[in-house]
């Protein structure tokens, strides 16, 4: 299956988004904030990345442009996993170049559903 990684800065989050992906047989990549992120997706070119919002240092609309503008990895679709549910952030979100938006809690059948929309 599909190469995802996941940027959060919430174990507890990672954890869950993790058994959920595992669980569908996708290989799961881990970083806790924007910076490693960024670097591990350069390095590792998942096929997807999972991205929360609220993060320390490099934020998760920073993170998100800078891979989606860098012309190595803009090939890589973000989707963004956060607790920010108003509109306002899902417009900035998809401005930053993130191809899907989630909201936590995210339940098991809606971020599978949205894996697979954004790697078809």
């Amino acid at each position: 299956m599909a190469r995802v990684l996941i940027v959060d800065d919430s174990p507890t989050e990672v954890y869950k988004l993790a058994t959920m992906l595992e669980k569908n047989g996708h290989q799961v990549y881990k970083a806790d904030n924007g910076a490693d992120g960024v670097a591990l997706a350069r390095k590792e070119l998942p096929d997807a990345i999972l991205m929360d919002i609220v993060m320390p240092g490099l934020n998760g609309f920073q993170a998100t442009r800078q891979l989606t503008r860098d012309p190595d990895t803009s090939h890589i679709p973000v989707i963004i996993v956060t607790t920010k549910d108003q509109e306002t952030d899902k417009v900035w979100g998809k401005r930053q170049g993130a191809r899907g938006y989630l909201t936590k809690p995210v339940e098991e059948a809606v971020l599978v559903r949205a894996l697979a929309d954004v790697l078809s």
